[in-house]
């Protein structure tokens, strides 16, 4: 970004990613900013604190929090998740609902519409996953979308595959306000390292597990240390479990599942840093954590 750009002209603000779980929401905040930031899986409810994200532009810069997905929470971990995502709404400059048009999720779609409609800021919609949306259907879809509320745009996407998220970024410069960057031209996030190689752990925790395990899983770093004139880093990681079948799981048999986890986390974190890593996990198990206020703090959800 040329820091010299007229200051008149030149737009910056804070949005909103906001959608029910699953939508896409991550995948396309990884696209735009053109890097993996926010962890990504097939299953719900991956992203569990707000992920700030800096979109460097010749003309503006856009900062982006992707959010939870917003759901009708019923317990204790799931409320402070969805209060995280609600949050933000009093924050930012605009919003941006990501919706799944191949498999909508109507009731949290419902929740998210009503609270959108006590609130002033312009919200675009990126209706995701048109790749696997028949024309004539995505075209009822926004149909029914612009009957619905009164989006400053609705722009079908893919965030996968990258199709029209260049256009989504044009319609959110366009409503920012004027003004100077927030953040010099390489940041990209305000979030400590130690927190994004928990969540590149995480990550792998839950795309190689099973369906019991994702939602009982929490990591926290216990050590992070570079060594040998920062070209290596060693880093201790502890995975939390609900309960001891859990436990064996993660490991695997004679500890197959732990070192595959361990190795693709190894990997990420190597990419994220630019050096050589050492990564030693361990799997502890935190009775009914998701239900314990104090564990909730601990792990960061209170």
């Amino acid at each position: 970004m040329n820091m010299t750009n007229d200051t008149k002209t030149f737009r910056s603000g804070f949005a909103a990613i906001l959608g029910a779980p699953n939508a896409g929401k991550s995948t396309l905040l990884n696209r735009m900013l053109g890097q993996k930031l926010s962890i990504t899986s097939k299953k719900p409810q991956t992203t569990r604190n707000r992920i700030l994200g800096v979109v460097h532009r010749p003309g503006s810069q856009m900062v982006f929090l992707d959010t939870p997905g917003v759901h009708r929470a019923k317990n204790p971990l799931n409320t402070r998740i969805v209060d995280a995502a609600l949050s933000t709404l009093s924050e930012v400059d605009i919003i941006l609902l990501v919706a799944d048009a191949e498999s909508p999720d109507e009731a949290s779609e419902r929740l998210l519409l009503k609270k959108l409609a006590k609130q002033k800021h312009p919200v675009l919609l990126a209706l995701n996953k048109i790749d696997l949306v028949q024309r004539p259907a995505l075209l009822s879809l926004i149909d029914r979308w612009s009957g619905v509320f009164a989006f400053s745009a609705i722009i079908p996407i893919s965030a996968k595959h990258g199709e029209q998220v260049d256009r989504v970024m044009d319609a959110m410069e366009a409503v920012l306000p004027v003004g100077p960057p927030f953040f010099p031209p390489d940041s990209l996030t305000d979030l400590p390292t130690r927190f994004i190689a928990a969540e590149m752990i995480r990550e792998k925790a839950f795309r190689l597990t099973g369906q019991e395990i994702p939602y009982a899983v929490a990591v926290t770093i216990d050590s992070f240390k570079e060594e040998k004139k920062g070209s290596l880093v060693r880093i201790h990681a502890t995975i939390h479990v609900e309960r001891d079948s859990q436990k064996g799981i993660v490991i695997g048999r004679q500890g197959a599942k732990l070192k595959q986890i361990g190795e693709a986390a190894r990997q990420e974190i190597e990419k994220m840093l630019g050096t050589k890593v050492f990564l030693k996990l361990f799997v502890r198990v935190q009775k009914n954590w998701t239900r314990d206020t104090k564990a909730l703090r601990k792990f960061g959800y209170g």
